[in-house]
C-alpha cells in the first residue's frame, strides 16, 4: 500500500517539490471561502442534437477549468447502454484527460470491478498512474453501472448473480496485483500487473470505495479507505452511510482517519431561470431511464413541453428537490447547508445539464461565488 504519512496534508503541500503529489492526494484543502475542498464528478453527457465527441471535448474544457480554479479532482464514472452518457470506458476518458492537465487529481467515480478482471484493472490504472504520476485514484463500486440485461452481457455468463461477499474478495484480488504481493504458493504468485512493481518501485493510486448503501460505507471503514457516497441519487441514505463509515472506520496504512465525499448535483446559472431550465432536463432524462426509455439529454423546451402524469410529475419534483441549483450564491449558500449538515469531508459536484456550456459555466460560477483562484500557477 502507499505510505500515507500524508494523509493530511494539503494539496499545496503534495504539490510541493518535484510537482507531483508526496503524499497519497486523498485529503484535499478548500480554496477561498469554499467549506471544504471541491471536486468534479463528470457523467459526460449527451445532450439531443449533440454528439459524444462534443461531450467529451467539453469533459476536456471542464477538466481545465476545475483544473484552474482549485478543484481537488476531476472523476468520471462508468455507465453502459445509456445513449445519454458516453463514458463507458473510464480508464480511455482518464488518459485523454491526463494528457490535457497537468496538476488536477483523475479518477473513477467509478470503475463497476463485478464487470472486470481485478488484472486488467491494476494495469488499466497501473498504466494511468505511469502517464500521470501522483494524480491517479482508483473508485471503485459494486453496481453495474447499467441494467441486467446489459450487465450480463458485459460480465459473461455464470456471473450475474454474484453474491455480495464476491466483492470484497475481487477488492483483495485487485489489491494484491496493485501491489505485486500474492503470497508464494497462490495462483497468481507469478502474475504481475504491469505497469507495476514489478519494474521497480512506482507509485500506485489509492483506492477508494463508492456507494449507495451502507455495504460500502462499512467495508471501507472496515479497511480504512476514503469513502464516496452517491448522495445525487441517493440522498435518504446520506447520512446513515456516513454514519456508518465512521463508526466502522478503523485507522490503516491509508488512512488514520475518515475520510468521506459526497457527490451532489448543483447547478449554477446566471439566472434562476436559466438553471431551472436545465436541471428539468436532466430529471425527464432520469425519469425516461427509470421507466425503460434511455434517450439523450432533453432540450429544455422539451423538458417543459412533455406531459407529465401525476405519478412521473411527482417522482420529477421529488429528483429536482436534491439539486442544487440556481445563481452562483444561491448554489454556494445550499452547498454550505449541506457541507454542515453531512459533516462531509468533501464535496464533488456534479453539473447534469442539457447543455455542455451549461455545465461549464456551472463550474466557473461556483469557484467564483467562493472566491476560487481565478489560476493556479505550476508548481516549480
Amino acid at each position: 500500500m502507499s505510505d500515507t504519512g500524508g494523509a493530511g496534508r494539503t494539496a499545496q503541500q503534495d504539490r510541493d517539490g518535484d510537482g507531483i503529489s508526496n503524499g497519497n492526494g486523498i485529503r484535499g484543502a478548500a480554496l477561498g471561502r469554499a467549506p471544504v475542498p471541491l471536486s468534479v464528478l463528470d457523467l459526460v453527457t449527451v445532450g439531443a442534437g449533440s454528439t459524444a465527441r462534443a461531450s467529451l471535448r467539453t469533459s476536456v474544457a471542464i477538466a481545465r477549468l476545475a483544473e484552474s480554479r482549485g478543484y481537488h479532482r476531476h472523476w468520471v464514472a462508468e455507465h453502459h447502454s445509456m445513449p445519454g452518457v458516453a463514458s463507458s470506458s473510464p480508464a480511455v476518458i482518464l488518459a485523454h484527460l491526463a494528457a490535457h492537465t497537468s496538476r488536477i487529481r483523475l479518477g473513477s467515480g467509478g470503475v463497476m470491478l463485478p464487470n472486470h478482471a481485478p488484472l486488467a484493472v491494476a494495469e488499466q490504472f497501473g498504466t494511468l498512474e505511469a502517464l500521470a504520476p501522483g494524480r491517479i485514484d482508483l473508485g471503485l463500486g459494486r453496481a453495474p453501472g447499467t441494467d441486467g440485461r446489459t450487465a450480463a452481457a458485459l460480465r459473461g455468463p455464470g456471473r450475474l448473480e454474484e453474491g455480495a461477499d464476491e466483492f470484497p474478495r475481487r477488492l483483495a484480488e485487485l489489491t494484491r496485483f496493485l501491489d505485486d504481493d500474492f503470497p508464494d504458493g497462490h495462483p497468481y504468485a507469478r502474475v504481475h500487473a504491469v505497469p507495476g512493481p514489478v519494474q521497480g518501485p512506482a507509485g500506485r493510486p489509492p483506492l477508494w470505495l463508492l456507494g449507495s448503501s451502507g455495504f460500502s460505507a462499512q467495508l471501507a471503514g472496515e479497511l480504512g479507505l476514503p469513502f464516496a457516497y452517491a448522495h445525487h441519487f441517493s440522498a435518504a441514505g446520506t447520512l446513515p452511510a456516513l454514519d456508518l463509515y465512521r463508526r466502522s472506520f478503523r485507522p490503516s496504512a491509508v488512512l488514520d482517519a475518515p475520510y468521506a465525499v459526497i457527490g451532489v448535483s448543483a447547478l449554477a446559472a446566471d439566472t434562476d431561470e436559466e438553471a431551472r431550465a436545465q436541471v428539468r432536463t436532466g430529471a425527464l432524462s432520469m425519469l425516461r431511464l427509470r421507466t425503460g426509455r434511455p434517450g439523450l439529454v432533453p432540450t429544455p423546451e422539451e423538458a417543459t413541453a412533455y406531459p407529465y402524469t401525476p405519478l412521473e410529475r411527482e417522482f420529477v419534483d421529488g429528483w429536482l428537490a436534491n439539486i442544487v441549483h440556481g445563481t452562483s450564491d444561491a448554489v454556494a449558500e445550499g452547498l454550505d447547508a449541506l457541507a454542515k449538515r453531512t459533516g462531509a469531508d468533501e464535496l464533488m459536484l456534479t453539473a447534469n445539464a442539457h447543455s455542455g456550456a451549461a455545465r461549464l459555466r456551472s463550474y466557473e460560477l461556483v469557484a467564483d461565488a467562493y472566491g476560487m483562484p481565478t489560476e493556479i500557477p505550476d508548481a516549480d
